[in-house]
């Protein structure tokens, strides 16, 4: 006991090989969770506040209201191809050999009201998108019908009552939901709502994202990096990526891996933005300051450190200020795809989308693995492949490479999962490729 105690007391001594190294406290993850739970924890970010647009700008944004339709469309009876409005009764029998002969007695004019009433053994010349005529309750179409020159239309093909015709409110009724809360508009919504008369929508503001980039070693994309820096590479990337998740970035640059500087800058983002996206000093490394910084704030909770998947197992989900906060590890590979992954999902619920669909590929294909691939049980892999066709088939072929390797990223097609339970995918497997 008491050698213990002397020797506790002293420095170690100076090896004769070189100075005294001093053993580094080695920090751990604070909380891991399944992606199942982080997905969860996101799902769990309340959606920012809303406006009112006009629809001619409301492309990418999110409803924040269910829509119904005010009125029907079309609001009159129309003709769904070029032809000749007529009884359809009239055309019953009629055949290439035994054509039926119709009067005809006027022609609609586009964008006018059809007044011209078709009778028995009538028709009327109109074009598609012209208003149906009284009397009327089907179209010929062009191609099987005949003018022969004395006022008759020979008709080759009979038609079945309202054939050829979109009727009032077929398209949509006055009443109908036409787009419920949380859905992002496309541009081809936006055609649908002007077409019922909506020319304004309550949608979710675009959520303000801060990017802050951390580390000493990061130098601009000018720059010629010296032995140990490298160019910044997170920041353009995920900058793009945020924009295109819905939200509208303000760039904090490259802050140094310095507590007090990297607090300051943090407070700074939170004070004027719904979220912060911090890239870098996620782990658990002694210069991975981002966890101490984000709990040095009044009411600080710190949601996961940590995700079992891989690329990306240091991932930070915080609430700081009341505002959520994403640490994004500081190599390239598994920033980006925890952004693909988990990123991009929070920023889409932020942006007033349902957590239903968030998580779900926005894009993804069928293919089979050309390879074996392995897999550490316990975690959730994503492997980079690339795609090919082989045989009329789609083949998925693994790219090998490490976590820091950003054109290994680049050059694969998309990516695909192996679960958390699974020792990895055999050759042959047909797998969901998430494309990039």
């Amino acid at each position: 006991m008491s050698g213990q105690h002397a020797s506790a007391g002293r420095r170690p001594r100076r090896p004769a090989s070189g100075p005294v190294t001093e053993p580094v406290p080695v920090k751990s993850f604070f909380h891991v969770v399944s992606t199942d739970e982080a997905r969860a924890r996101i799902a769990e970010v309340r959606p920012v506040g809303t406006e009112t647009v006009r629809v001619a700008m409301a492309s990418g944004r999110v409803l924040a209201r269910d829509l119904v339709a005010p009125s029907d469309l079309p609001h009159f009876h129309r003709a769904n191809m070029d032809g000749y409005a007529v009884r359809a009764h009239d055309t019953f029998g009629a055949s290439g050999s035994i054509p039926a002969y119709l009067r005809l007695v006027g022609a609609v004019e586009m964008g006018r009201e059809a007044t011209q009433t078709v009778g028995k053994g009538e028709a009327v010349r109109i074009a598609t998108g012209g208003m149906l005529p009284p009397g009327a309750d089907a179209v010929v179409m062009v191609e099987y019908a005949e003018e022969i020159g004395d006022g008759t239309v020979e008709v080759h093909r009979s038609v079945a009552p309202w054939e050829h015709v979109l009727r009032v409110g077929d398209d949509i009724a006055q009443g109908d939901p036409i787009f419920p809360r949380g859905r992002r508009l496309r541009p081809r919504d936006l055609g649908a709502l002007t077409g019922v008369g909506v020319m304004r929508v309550v949608v979710f503001r675009r959520p303000r994202v801060a990017l802050v980039s951390t580390g000493d070693e990061i130098v601009p994309p000018t720059a010629h990096p010296k032995p140990g820096q490298v160019r910044n590479i997170n920041e353009y990337s995920l900058i793009a990526m945020a924009t295109d998740a819905g939200a509208a970035v303000t760039d904090f640059g490259v802050v140094r891996d310095q507590r007090q500087v990297l607090e300051r800058v943090l407070r700074r983002a939170l004070a004027d933005h719904d979220a912060v996206l911090i890239s870098g000093g996620s782990s658990v490394g002694t210069k991975d300051i981002t966890l101490d910084v984000i709990q040095s704030f009044p009411r600080a909770a710190i949601i996961f450190h940590g995700i079992s998947v891989a690329p990306g197992k240091p991932t930070i989900l915080a609430r700081a200020l009341d505002k959520p906060v994403l640490g994004l590890p500081g190599h390239p590979q598994s920033a980006l795809v925890i952004f693909d992954l988990f990123g991009a999902a929070l920023l889409r619920i932020l942006g007033g989308e349902s957590p239903a669909g968030v998580f779900l590929p926005q894009r993804s294909a069928r293919a089979r693995l050309s390879q074996n691939v392995a897999s550490q049980p316990g975690r959730e892999d994503y492997v980079r492949v690339t795609l090919t066709e082989r045989d009329g088939e789609r083949v998925a072929t693994p790219l090998v490479g490490k976590s820091g390797a950003i054109f290994n990223l680049v050059k694969a097609d998309g990516l695909v999962r192996i679960a958390a339970n699974a020792e990895g995918l055999e050759a042959g497997t047909e797998v969901e490729v998430i494309l990039l």
